[in-house]
Formats: C-alpha cells, structure tokens, sequence
C-alpha cells in the first residue's frame, strides 16, 4: 500500500484498513485546518487505487473488517469511481462489515438521493461530516462552505440513503465573541442533523494558518478553559437527536466524556458541572494534542 503525505483519520477508525483514494481536500479553505494544506487536490487514479485494494486482500485478507477511504472527503469522487473502489473492497475483504469516509454538506448534496442510495447498496455505510459549528456567523468566518440549513438537508439526504452518519463539532470555533452562540446553534444542528454519532472536539490554533494569522491580528481569541466547558455543557444540555452516541474523548478536550444522548444527558452534565466546580479532574495539557 503506497500513501502521499500526512494520512488523518477518525479516532474510531484506528482499526481500519486505510485506503487513499484522494489527495488532500476538494474544499481546503476552512481556516483552522492545516492537515491537507500541503497537498493538490487530486482524485488519485483508479487503477493506483484498485492496485492498492489487491495488495491488501493478499496481505490482509481476512483481517479487515473496515475499510476507511481518505483523503478529506472523499465522497466527491464520482460514481463510477466508487462502483469500482467499492467493489474491489467486496471481493478482497471477505468479513467486511463496513466502509466509511469523511465527506462534506456540499459533496453530499452534489449527489441525487439514487447514487446515495446506490452507494449505500454497494457498501458505503458511514459519513463523517465536520459542520463544527451550527451557527452560520461562525461557519461563515471559519471558512466552512455551507451553511446550517445546507448541513441539515445534507444529512437528511444521507439517512434517507440509509447511510449512518458521525457529526463533529468544534469547541471554541466561535471564538469568545460568539462562544454561547455557537455552542447552543451547535446543538441545534446536531438536533436537526439527527446523527447516529456525535462528537465535540476542541479546536487548536494550528501555526500558519488563517486561523492563527487572525488570532496574531487580534481578530480572533480562543475561549478559556471555563468558557469551553461552558460551550460543553451548553451543547449537552440542548442536543436532542433520537438517540446518538456521544463522544467528548477525543486527545484535544480537556474532559474525556462519553455516553447517549439524550439518555445519558443528566449524567454527563453532572461530569460537566464537578469538572466546572474543580471536583472533577480535567486532561493535563501535556497530554492534549490535535
């Protein structure tokens, strides 16, 4: 298997076969992100990709149950592309029980509900979407590229697919400015969006990019660590999809959490409210990373 520059994946992916059917992002704008920034955005051959596949049947085989297909989203690549990844993950891994990659609002919408539904058939069984945010004020200075009505109709089109999605938002993506505002539009959205995963992460300011050039200007401040437990607390408290796993584990959030939501809503704003109160330990910040 042959890979091109940083690979990044969701931390639930750690046990899958990484396949790179991109280079780097499509959209490659958002301003807090540097993880593709080195890289053309490039649909990488087919038959690069469908060689990759074959050696990993032979030296795999069996053993891969997942298969993750990167780069940043690669959802936009087009259907026929998919039939073929899709296919040759079929044939080489017999126990494959699911294959997954990042997408975007955008590339969802840019795909009629049948090629979503045929993707879905043909094994694609999971998205992971980053709206970050729910408030448009704050997608808007963050680059992000649709809105929170485009992200609801978005995932509205991939459950009717019968595709699971994970749903990411970002802590301090508001900035202290709009930090209450983001955190309940946030939860709002992940309401709307109704997703079987929902995660918050909390965001670094990466060096080089928009992001710290506007923090270095002033034009931006991140929320300390109260006000991100408070953005925590507020998203918990009003995120109401049926039913969701919740994860807060991620190596960038001070409080590693994780339950259902909305059933486990009490318990995980009681954690909230010791770590608030100092009774609950939060994550040293030499053990925090992106």
């Amino acid at each position: 298997m042959r890979y091109r520059g940083r690979i990044f994946r969701p931390p639930s992916e750690a046990d899958s076969y990484i396949l790179q059917a991109t280079f780097g992002c499509s959209w490659n704008k958002c301003t807090y992100c540097d993880m593709y920034r080195d890289k053309e955005f490039v649909v990488r051959p087919l038959q690069a990709t469908l060689a990759d596949i074959a050696e990993a049947g032979r030296l795999l085989g069996e053993r891969v149950h997942k298969v993750f297909v990167a780069d940043g989203d690669a959802l936009v690549m087009d259907l026929d592309h998919w039939r073929a990844v899709l296919a040759a993950c079929t044939a080489a891994f017999p126990r494959l029980r699911r294959v997954s990659c990042y997408a975007t609002a955008a590339n969802v919408l840019a795909k009629s509900p049948a090629e979503l539904a045929e993707l879905r058939q043909l094994g694609l069984d999971l998205l992971y979407i980053g709206p970050e945010s729910g408030d448009d004020a704050t997608l808007k200075s963050i680059a992000k590229g649709s809105t929170a009505a485009e992200h609801v109709a978005a995932a509205a089109r991939a459950r009717d697919a019968g595709m699971q999605l994970s749903v990411i938002f970002l802590l301090g993506a508001g900035g202290t400015q709009r930090s209450e505002a983001h955190a309940l539009a946030s939860a709002q959205l992940a309401t709307a969006m109704d997703p079987r995963f929902v995660s918050t992460l909390t965001l670094t300011v990466v060096p080089d990019t928009p992001l710290a050039r506007a923090e270095a200007k002033g034009l931006f401040t991140m929320p300390d660590e109260r006000a991100l437990l408070l953005e925590l607390r507020t998203f918990v408290a009003h995120c109401a999809p049926r039913d969701a796993i919740f994860r807060s584990n991620h190596a960038s959030n001070r409080l590693p959490m994780a339950g259902r939501l909305p059933r486990d809503r009490d318990g995980l704003l009681a954690a909230i409210d010791g770590a608030l109160a100092g009774e609950v330990p939060l994550r040293p910040e030499w053990m925090r990373g992106l």
